[in-house]
Parts: C-alpha cells; sequence; structure tokens
C-alpha cells in the first residue's frame, strides 16, 4: 500500500497531522444526486453542551525515538499546569540521578535506570498543548514520579497528557463552545464517514445533507441529478443548510462535488454559520508536499471549497482510517480556535444576526444585506 499522509491549514495557521504508516490511495466520489419546490422542502427541513523529597529542574537535553513502555499514571489538571504522577516503586531506582525527564514544548520523555538498564518509562510524542519546556518540575515523592508541566494556555482544561482520540474529543467542546461543523469536499462518502465519527466522539448530532434531501423527496440523489440537474441539488442543499443554520451541537455532512452546495462560491451564507472542514483528496508523495499544497489550496481561492476554516488534505483515502481523519480534523479545529479565541463567539454572533451573508466581516443589526453599503467591519 502506499504511504499516506495528511495535512491541514488553516486561516491562521495550518500543521501537519499525525500519518498513518500505510493507506490505500483508493478515491470515493458520488456523481449524481435531486429536486423539490422550495418552499415545500423548506417547510419539511423546518418541521424537523505532596511533600517533595528531591527537586530538580530540567530543560531538555535529548530526544529519543524509542517506544514509550506502558506504565500507570495520575494526571491532574491544575490551574496554569498539570501534573503527571508515575508509580516507580517496583523500578528499584536508587537515586534521582537515575532518571532523565526531557520536555519540549509538545513532547514529554521519561527514562529511568534500572538495573543497569535504561528503560523508556513514558514517551508522550505529542502533548495534549504546549507547554513552557524550561520551567518544567519534577521530583521524587515516595514511590511516585512527580512531573510539572507549566500549560501555555493556561485556561485550556487538558483531559489527559496526551493528543489522543479519548482526549481530543473530551477536550475539544470546550473550544468549539456548541458551534456546529460543516464538512465539505469533493466526496460525499467521505465527508459523511468522518462527520459520523467526530459526532460519535464529541457527543454532536451527526446530519447528512443527503439523508435529509432523500428523506423528503423519496428519491436518490443520483436519481435526482440525472433528470433535474447538478445545479438544482445544489440549491436544494442551500435550503437545508439554511434550515440547519441556527442548529447548535450538530457536524453537518455536504453534498460533495459539483451537486453540493459548498462548491458554488455564491452558497457559502449558510456554512459560515459553523466551522468548515475542507476534506481534499490529494496527489502529493509525502507530508510535507501535501501540507504545502494544503496552503496554496487556502491562499489561492481559485476552488470554493477555500472558504472552509481549515483545509485537511488526505494522500489517499481507506475508510478503514476514517477515525485518524477525524482526530486530524479536531486537531486542526483545536489550533484554529486556540489562535483566535473569539472566533466561537463570532460565529454565534453571526448566527443570531441572522447569517445575512456579510462573514466575516459583521454588520451591526439592522444591516440589511440587500443594500450596497458594505457591512462595518
Amino acid at each position: 500500500m502506499a504511504a499516506m499522509s495528511i495535512a491541514a491549514a488553516t486561516t491562521c495557521c495550518s500543521s501537519p497531522f499525525p500519518s498513518n504508516p500505510s493507506w490505500h490511495t483508493t478515491s470515493y466520489s458520488r456523481a449524481t444526486r435531486l429536486p423539490l419546490p422550495r418552499p415545500a422542502l423548506r417547510r419539511s427541513l423546518l418541521a424537523a453542551s505532596p511533600p517533595a523529597r528531591r527537586l530538580r529542574i530540567r530543560p531538555r537535553t535529548s530526544a529519543s525515538a524509542s517506544p514509550a513502555t506502558s506504565h500507570d499514571y495520575e494526571f491532574t489538571d491544575g490551574n496554569g499546569e498539570v501534573e503527571l504522577r508515575l508509580d516507580i516503586g517496583k523500578l528499584g531506582i536508587e537515586s534521582s540521578r537515575d532518571v532523565f525527564v526531557d520536555v519540549d514544548d509538545m513532547s514529554l520523555l521519561i527514562r529511568a535506570k534500572s538495573d543497569g538498564t535504561l528503560r523508556t518509562l513514558m514517551n508522550v510524542t505529542t502533548l495534549f498543548d504546549r507547554v513552557k519546556s524550561s520551567e518544567t518540575i519534577w521530583f521524587i515523592d515516595e514511590e511516585q514520579l512527580v512531573v510539572n508541566l507549566k500549560k501555555v494556555e493556561q485556561e485550556l482544561k487538558w483531559p489527559d497528557i496526551d493528543e489522543s482520540w479519548k482526549s481530543l474529543t473530551s477536550g475539544i467542546t470546550q473550544l468549539l463552545a456548541g458551534i456546529s461543523i460543516h464538512i465539505v469536499g469533493d466526496s460525499t462518502d467521505i465527508n459523511e464517514l468522518v462527520a459520523k465519527e467526530i459526532a460519535d466522539g464529541i457527543g454532536y448530532l451527526p446530519v447528512c445533507t443527503s439523508e435529509l434531501l432523500e428523506s423528503v423527496t423519496q428519491k436518490s440523489i443520483d436519481t435526482w441529478a440525472a433528470s433535474e440537474g447538478a445545479d438544482s441539488v445544489a440549491e436544494a442543499e442551500y435550503v437545508v443548510l439554511e434550515s440547519l443554520s441556527s442548529h447548535v451541537r450538530t457536524v453537518v455532512a455536504t453534498l460533495g462535488g459539483k451537486q453540493g452546495a459548498a462548491s458554488r462560491f455564491d452558497r457559502w451564507q449558510y456554512l459560515h454559520s459553523g466551522f468548515t472542514v475542507w476534506l481534499s483528496v490529494s496527489d502529493a508523495g509525502d507530508e510535507a508536499s501535501a501540507k504545502e499544497e494544503a496552503r496554496r489550496s487556502v491562499s489561492s481561492g481559485t476552488v470554493a471549497y477555500a472558504k472552509a476554516d481549515v483545509v485537511v488534505k488526505l494522500g489517499g483515502w481507506d475508510p478503514e482510517y476514517t477515525r485518524a481523519v477525524a482526530q486530524g480534523c479536531l486537531v486542526a479545529l483545536k489550533q484554529l480556535t486556540l489562535a483566535d479565541k473569539k472566533l466561537a463567539g463570532k460565529k454565534s454572533l453571526y448566527v443570531r444576526l441572522g447569517c445575512r451573508g456579510d462573514w466575516p466581516n459583521i454588520g451591526p443589526p439592522g444591516w440589511d444585506p440587500e443594500s450596497d453599503a458594505p457591512p462595518a467591519i
């Protein structure tokens, strides 16, 4: 199987996501999709949150690629810092000189010399968030090794020490603040799989616009598009998105390709009510190339999907790795909302004012979107 890389870019930051060792490069697409008069469709859809013995301060001195060893530990999040306690009583550690704690802003490596062998006690390659590595404190308290890390984002609550799926799904909701997530991209199938995985993880309601449209019309999207054309389907989905724009805590999977409203520059009015993630299958051969391609996609603005808050480039696709892609989306959304702590509140204001199409420069209450005057910044 070909190597698979995942990269992302946002309007304010960009970073690679953890990639899987092997991915199929099979691409999924869903070509065609169907109409109902706008008023009838609208009516149907509208009906529908201790004392220490020894103290040592050690900045990072080395890095190691050795695999982590499983050990029991206790984790607590305090005011501006997190604390990790590992049981080391049975390891035969004679003094603190036999313990090595290496920390940088986003990783933690703990090793100890026991019976003449240097053992890895914990290797966290990606911490839940950034820490002030130079302010790391660790000490031995009876039979426990205690590591104290100072958080950069002091108000961010850490569910656990690492940026795992469990931690992300538990911790991201404090940043989303109830704002919905919209998944866009060329493949309806990929959009739906990833949206459902995210919704299941964070406890939001999964919504697929294809299912709503098909339940209302009693026709398949393919049949609709074949008989009425892609424009008719996209316009109907636009109505669906309008009805969903006032909902909170949903993860909406949109139609892919030309049938989807998200593929059209003038149909993003209601997509801006939520955090939008663009899933894009890439031909890039490695992670660095995929990352650069993601940046270019955002800056070029040649396709409507570039309006998204986050773009995630996939070096291939296999449904087996749906969770890994979903995790990448959550990592990007975490970075986005931490970089702009007012973004969720701004999305909420946009919704409260009626999604008038003035994103991101929201006009004052009473501003008329039909007027020639631009909205106030």
